[in-house]
Formats: C-alpha cells, structure tokens, sequence
C-alpha cells in the first residue's frame, strides 16, 4: 500500500510539473518595430485577437521603433529563446537591410521562424495631370525623355523603393528616385502634383484612388490586392514573374524549443483556416497567406538573394 501510494505521488507530481511547464503558462510579448497606429499593428491587431484563444494566453504588444524593423530585429535576437518573447515583423530587415551595411544579427541564424502571415506589395500610382494611362505609358515616356520623369517613395532602401528599382531594370524605364521621409509626405505631393508617380503602399492609397485624386496603374504583387480587385498586377501586363512584396511573419530568437514551434505552427494553421480572420487583414492592404516554418524560411532565403541584386544593380546606399 505504501509503495502504491509512493507511485501515486510521484505520478501526481510528474503530471503537475507538466503541466506548469506547458507553453504557454503565462502572457506572450510581441514585438512590433514601428510605432502604433501604422501598417504592422493593423494587420497584427486581428491576428492576436484570433490567437489568443488557442493559445490561452494574451499577446502583449511592445513597440520597438527605429531603424525601419531594425532596433526590434537586433532586441529580439539577444532575447531569452523561451517563447515569451517574439516579433511580428517586416520583411525588410531580414532580405533588404543586409545589403545595405552591417546589421546586429544574422538573419537566417539568429532566429527562429514561426511562420508567413501575409504579404503587401505596391502599388504604382500617378497623378491625373500626367500622360499615364497604363503601365506601357510610363515605360514608352520616360525612355523618350529620360531626364523628365521620376517616382517617389517613403524612403531609400523600403520596399517602395526596392519595387521601383526593380520595375527600372526588367523594363528598361528611366525613372529618378525621389525619397521621403515617410509615405504621408510623398502622397501629400502626388496629391498635390509635385511629383507625377508614386510607389505606395495599398492602405494609404484607398481614400485618394476612390477620390479620384490619383490613379492606380498596377501593384507589384504576383496576385492582385484584395483591397484593390480591379487594379492589375504588373505580371498581367506582360512583366512575367514580377513580384515585389514585403510581408509580414512571426518569429523568435534562435534555439526556441520545438514545443514553442510547433504549437505556433498549429495556431497559425488553425488562423488560415478562418476566412471571417482572412478577411479582416486582408482589408489592412496586407493579402494573407499563412506559411509554416519551414516554407518561410524558404521565402526569406529566396527574397535575400532577389533583393541583394536589386540593391547591386541599383547601387542603393543606405541613407
């Protein structure tokens, strides 16, 4: 009797110890590398209210601006590998940033991927007053006066940018690049005409393209936006196999344990499977496709090697 007892105990203990350690047994940070309010939290926002449930626990948003996703990168890759610390992040700093000087982390080393949640790419927009009607029209005139047109974009090294390079070098289009700090100030001047395009983001366009105060001519996404259905991509119009999208995943320091991994990567599967979800980022301008570890990575391997060309051939400098 007393050994039964003596194994009940133990059995009762090694069950309670289980289950204190499973994951998650408390709240979960989530990065953000941008301040609130802009693009990344819109479409992190309706993922964390659908993950929270099967997680169990909340997600706790921490903002970390600075240096375009940077500063969150460099933090989330000296944090504790438990799993209570992780970043929905932007593309950029893992594919763009490295070519365009030293960084404080190895973007494939340094972390673990989580998964692919949706991606954004842009959207090429001209002022009305402009002989712009179609994406030919841009090609054929600034061949014809190579010192007359240029493009804008929220910064030298965004992904805006990174799109207009590489629309410059599949067409042979002669565009000069005109940089701002920030998407609200290039719009501002699209609107107002001083500058005839633009390389935009989608959620910022909607209110000036229903307007009229703009006019889409394609995004640069290889499918089209779920926020702008009519607007055709540019491999429809005959740039075959362009794509140029920044996108948004999850991901953790190095050596999380498979445990976190895969209990992710499960929550995320059951997220993709909800189209009412779906729908709500696909509003924000960002076209969900939930990824698992692995294809990410495959993506994040692929768009390093895609852009590190761009940025060569380009002879983008970080700014």
């Amino acid at each position: 009797m007393l050994r039964f007892a003596a194994v009940a105990a133990l059995l009762a203990t090694s069950l309670s110890t289980a289950h204190a350690q499973a994951y998650p047994s408390k709240p979960i940070r989530l990065m953000i590398g941008y301040t609130a309010g802009g693009s990344a939290e819109a479409g992190a926002r309706p993922l964390a209210r659908a993950l929270e449930p099967l997680l169990g626990q909340p997600l706790v948003f921490e903002y970390r601006p600075g240096n375009a996703g940077g500063v969150a990168m460099e933090a989330i890759a000296r944090a504790p590998n438990d799993g209570y610390t992780l970043y929905y992040f932007d593309s950029g700093p893992l594919t763009v940033a490295p070519h365009l000087g030293k960084v404080g982390y190895d973007n494939i080393k340094s972390f673990t991927q989580l998964g692919h949640v949706c991606g954004s790419g842009s959207m090429l927009v001209v002022h009305p007053s402009t002989p712009f009607w179609s994406v030919a029209d841009v090609i054929a005139h600034s061949r014809r006066e190579p010192d007359k047109w240029s493009y804008g974009t929220s910064g030298v090294g965004g992904p805006h940018h990174l799109s207009g390079e590489y629309f410059k070098s599949v067409t042979g289009a002669n565009l000069l690049h005109v940089p701002y700090k920030g998407g609200g100030p290039a719009m501002t001047d699209l609107m107002g005409g001083q500058i005839p395009m633009l390389f935009s983001s989608l959620g910022p366009a909607v209110g000036a393209v229903k307007s009229g105060k703009i006019r889409p001519l394609a995004v640069t996404s290889l499918k089209r936006s779920a926020a702008f259905p009519d607007v055709p991509t540019m491999d429809e119009l005959g740039l075959k196999g362009f794509d140029s999208t920044a996108w948004y995943g999850v991901l953790g320091p190095a050596g999380l344990p498979q445990e976190v991994v895969a209990r992710w990567t499960q929550a995320l599967a059951k997220v993709g499977a909800d189209k009412n979800l779906l729908d709500q980022i696909n509003a924000t301008g960002c076209d969900t496709e939930i990824l698992p570890p692995a294809k990410t990575l495959e993506k994040l391997k692929a768009d390093y090697e895609k852009w590190g060309r761009v940025v060569k051939e380009a002879g983008i400098k970080a700014e």
